[in-house]
């Protein structure tokens, strides 16, 4: 289960962080998943944020499950 959550956690960690930079440098490349979804169209960055502060609750909730996995 620990480990489960560390990978879900690493996964909204680099999607988020990936909509951060590409939002705030206009990057052309879009193999990150928010820049797909049509219904957060004009609020990527703040999809970003999202993603960033929730994969930190997840990295919180890996630490507090104990041993696992």
């Amino acid at each position: 289960m620990k480990k489960g959550l560390e990978f879900l956690g690493l996964i909204l960690l680099l999607q988020g962080a990936f909509a951060i930079v590409r939002e705030l440098t206009d990057w052309p490349l879009t193999w990150g998943v928010i820049q797909h979804l049509d219904f957060l169209r004009g609020y990527e960055l703040y999809a970003g944020i999202a993603l960033v502060v929730l994969s930190v609750a997840v990295f919180a909730a890996a630490e507090s499950s104990g041993k696992g996995g």
